[in-house]
């Protein structure tokens, strides 16, 4: 028999009362953090670094402009600009304003947050403009005039919803949307695409393909360069099928449905999560494996392997210029790049140079035209640099500014031993002249889920919120991640899951065993499927624990598939409906597990009013269900955000300073002078 849950009124997301609880709670949150040493002063830096014109303008090629959306301190909400290559070169380019968000939410009285774009590639004159009101996932579609610069009067349109389209012609898309009754997935997102002309309404627009309500979403694509046809039927997070539209027939790719399918010319790329056992060759789980277009959908298995991975070693992501592919590879947490390119008759794959001890994220200015590519060059101590690769080697163009001191901290990598014996690997951002005496205020981070890797990446936050008051950064790579690829994120799956969370807690325990820190000095955070983990510490080990952050997190994993997207989830948590699911999902389902006879570090939950994706809920709930038992426990809710839990610059330093001011504030006090 299922418990009565007795807060299930705080599920009421725009509910009277569960708003007023909400904001009582952030009266008392804000008393104590806003008035603590240091968080008018972090959030004043942060924000002025977030705002800064010296930032780098990252921006993306279609047709003759280079795109960028911009934030500083004038346009809180956003700019959507444009300029040419030649000009981006340049110290100051000249960009050419296409729509000023602020202003656009100022005539129309929305919070305009940015979504994204999608070009209309046949002649980029087009595009259609993802905003959404308070930054939820769900967002409206605008079409826009790129040559006039406004929107097109009777354009196409659809109001919010989590939509997704594709142009085909000038006046013609594929679109998926809500229109109504069994037009969702029981995940919330769209299970049908439809062709809707121009001047046409979206309720005759004829339905062309169709999933099932228990999918993940369906969604539309175009190969531009080829011209062809494909709908994508996402099943669960981890598998799907690819139909490509040959005439009037749907041919699907033959392919194990856990393996994703991309086009590349006239190639098919598969990067496999399974061992796929052909009748000839066994391709291993974490390869990256080619085949002609041809033999891909005439079922000839005639695959081609570009990458292969070794224990130590995963593909972190791939993507495609004119001509070749892009390898990022991933060598016991560290990047390397390499090109593959059909030549001669044969697939030839070479080492490209790069940026050594770096974390690189590489992807192609235009791949219907260009080999040139963009390159990123970041680590947790050195500013993240943007680079133009060409047949000529790396050009550097721009770089973040140093926006804290790095020459006292050094990174070490380590390990620790997790309770099966498995290697852990770990970063540790500190003073070079760390005395390793236990006293060190220490910060432990995590995620462990969806094939989702944790790489050196430069912080603001961490930098100026953590290290430079003397604090210790350490960054888990657990199971669960993508670290090391398919292998070490199906190690913590569903009954696995346990697996991630001893992970974290062998990390936590290598730290106070080699006396960096120790218990009352060693804080955790993360959000997400992370707030989950942190929620998972605070409810397995509280005495191992100085303080708690868990933001934006899953929490009731006896609910979560019912709220929001969370049934899409199921595939990496399990089906708490299905009882042997729940008998290994309630053993470490936080809401489930707090208890009143316990003592717990001081917690701190946040999350977003508008966040669409996981669910206020889930922190609401476990707020009050630790008030209830009388537990040390603090709460903010931002009324706007989404899933990153702020829509704007001023916001995200606001929250990157009430998080570092309270774990500093916890985990110091007891703290020898």
């Amino acid at each position: 028999m299922t418990p009565t849950d007795p807060y299930l009124w705080l599920e009421e997301i725009e509910g009277a009362q569960a708003l007023e609880w909400a904001e009582a709670q952030n009266r008392i949150s804000k008393a104590q953090l806003e008035a603590a040493a240091g968080f008018v002063a972090l959030k004043s830096r942060v924000q002025t670094a977030l705002d800064s014109s010296e930032k780098i303008p990252f921006a993306n090629a279609h047709g003759a402009f280079l795109y960028n959306f911009w934030r500083d301190a004038t346009h809180q909400r956003g700019l959507w600009r444009r300029t040419t290559l030649e000009s981006f070169k340049n110290t100051a380019p000249e960009w050419e304003t296409l729509l000023d968000l602020d202003a656009l939410a100022q005539s129309e009285g929305k919070n305009w947050v940015w979504h994204e774009t999608v070009f209309r590639h046949t002649d980029y004159a087009r595009a259609l403009v993802l905003l959404s009101d308070g930054g939820t996932d769900a967002h409206e579609m605008r079409e826009f005039d790129l040559e006039k610069k406004v929107f097109v009067e009777d354009g196409f349109y659809l109001p919010s919803a989590k939509s997704n389209a594709v142009w085909l012609d000038a006046d013609t898309l594929w679109i998926g949307t809500d229109t109504g009754e069994d037009s969702l997935t029981t995940s919330g997102y769209p299970r049908r695409v439809q062709r809707l002309t121009r001047g046409s309404s979206i309720d005759t627009a004829p339905v062309i393909f169709e999933g099932q309500l228990e999918d993940v979403y369906v969604h539309s694509f175009q190969h531009e360069r080829t011209g062809r046809r494909f709908v994508e039927r996402v099943k669960d997070f981890f598998t799907n099928e690819m139909h490509w539209q040959d005439g009037d027939t749907w041919r699907k790719l033959l392919k194990p449905d856990s393996a994703d399918a991309s086009l590349f010319n006239d190639w098919v790329v598969l990067r496999l999560r399974e061992d796929w056992v052909t009748p000839s060759i066994t391709h291993p789980q974490g390869a990256l494996i080619v085949s002609s277009f041809a033999a891909a959908f005439d079922g000839r298995l005639e695959w081609v392997t570009l990458f292969e991975p070794t224990l130590r070693s995963a593909l972190t992501d791939f993507s495609f210029t004119q001509t070749t592919i892009l390898l990022n590879v991933s060598q016991n947490v560290q990047s390397t790049l390499h090109r593959a390119q059909f030549a001669d008759g044969a697939w030839q794959v070479a080492p490209v140079t790069a940026p050594e001890n770096a974390t690189l994220e590489v992807w192609a200015i235009d791949e219907h035209s260009s080999d040139d590519f963009w390159l990123i060059a970041t680590g947790f101590l050195t500013p993240t640099t943007l680079m133009l690769g060409t047949g000529a080697g790396l050009e550097t163009l721009k770089s973040t500014p140093a926006y804290f001191d790095a020459s006292p901290f050094e990174v070490k990598q380590l390990e620790a031993t997790s309770k099966d014996g498995t290697r852990i690997p770990y970063f540790q951002i500190a003073r070079k002249d760390l005395v390793l005496d236990g006293s060190n205020v220490t910060l432990l981070y995590g995620y462990g889920g969806f094939e989702i890797p944790q790489l050196p990446a430069y912080s603001i936050g961490v930098g100026m919120g953590w290290l430079e008051r003397g604090g210790v950064y350490v960054v888990a790579n657990i199971r669960g991640g993508g670290e090391f690829g398919p292998r070490w994120h199906r190690a913590a799956l569903r009954e696995q899951r346990q697996c991630a969370y001893d992970d974290f807690i062998a990390v936590a325990e290598d730290l106070i065993r080699r006396r960096v820190t120790s218990s009352p000095h060693l804080g955790v955070r993360g959000g997400s499927n992370g707030g989950l983990l942190t929620g998972v510490m605070l409810t397995q080990r509280p005495e191992l624990f100085g303080a708690v952050v868990s933001s934006v997190p899953l929490l009731d994993m006896m609910r979560f598939h019912k709220l929001l997207a969370g049934a899409s989830w199921m595939a990496e948590y399990g089906d708490p409906d299905n009882p042997d699911d729940w008998a290994f999902i309630s053993r470490y389902s936080p809401y489930q597990n707090v208890r009143a006879d316990m003592t717990y570090p001081p917690t701190l939950l946040t999350t977003s009013t508008r966040d669409d994706r996981v669910h206020p809920g889930h922190a609401r709930k476990m707020v009050a269900r630790m008030l209830e038992q009388g537990h040390d426990v603090l709460y903010f809710e931002n009324t706007e955000g989404g899933h990153a839990g702020a829509a704007n610059n001023a916001q995200t330093a606001y929250k990157v300073a009430l998080e570092f001011t309270f774990l500093w504030d916890a985990l110091s006090k007891t703290r020898a002078s």
